[in-house]
């Protein structure tokens, strides 16, 4: 089966807006008076603003709503992606996308964060030429591990699910891809701590490790 098709997920993977969320997370956190400890954020990784922000309401029973928690963990994040001097694309992550692009490989993003976010990232780095489509996990109804997002984003490249890579960095978006039944190659990002990747067919910690070649060889 040839490769046809590469499903991104966008935080952890192609951007490092992970700091950025913790950072923006623990200041939400600080101001609400919310004690969340490091074993509870690891199990938030991967899952949508209001997924997280629910489960807060739910364990700390707090008298919130969701809304209020988004917005103010918004606005943290809004600062940071316009000011923290650290905020890159993931080395080599560009060259992997300008190569794929070039061998005529569909790219779609299915990502939880909000499509603001993926926008936002989008053009700042100037990456809306290569991908064909891109989903947001906050706009449907089920989160990751959930498979819903892979789904269709697959649906969405047009292309057969044997034909389609899926690239994770997290627990819960690597168990989304297997629950999909979409070939999974785990990056294993300094950022993302803590997270299983026994579920994901490779495992790459360098993008120097994967392009178009290498993903087409998987399929033989």
């Amino acid at each position: 089966m040839p490769l046809k098709a590469v499903l991104f997920d966008m935080d952890g993977v192609i951007v490092d807006t992970e700091p950025l969320h913790r950072k923006a997370y623990f200041k939400m956190f600080e101001e609400f008076g919310i004690d969340v400890t490091e074993e509870l954020f690891n199990t938030f990784t991967g899952k949508t603003t209001l997924s997280v922000c629910n489960e807060l309401i739910k364990h700390f029973n707090l008298g919130l709503t969701p809304q209020e928690l988004i917005e103010k963990k918004r606005s943290h994040f809004k600062y940071l992606f316009g000011n923290d001097p650290d905020f890159d694309l993931i080395p080599g992550v560009r060259k992997l996308i300008e190569n794929y692009y070039q061998n005529n490989v569909k790219m779609v993003l299915a990502s939880s964060a909000s499509m603001t976010t993926i926008n936002w990232v989008f053009e700042k780095f100037g990456l809306e030429k290569y991908f064909i489509g891109k989903i947001s996990g906050a706009d449907l109804k089920e989160s990751k591990p959930h498979p819903e997002i892979f789904e269709l984003a697959a649906e969405m490249s047009g292309e057969d699910k044997n034909n389609c890579i899926v690239i994770e960095d997290s627990t819960n978006g690597i168990q989304a891809a297997y629950s999909a039944d979409i070939f999974c190659v785990a990056y294993k990002s300094i950022h993302s701590e803590n997270q299983k990747y026994d579920k994901a067919q490779k495992i790459i910690s360098d993008y120097s490790e994967i392009h178009y070649e290498t993903s087409t060889e998987w399929f033989k």
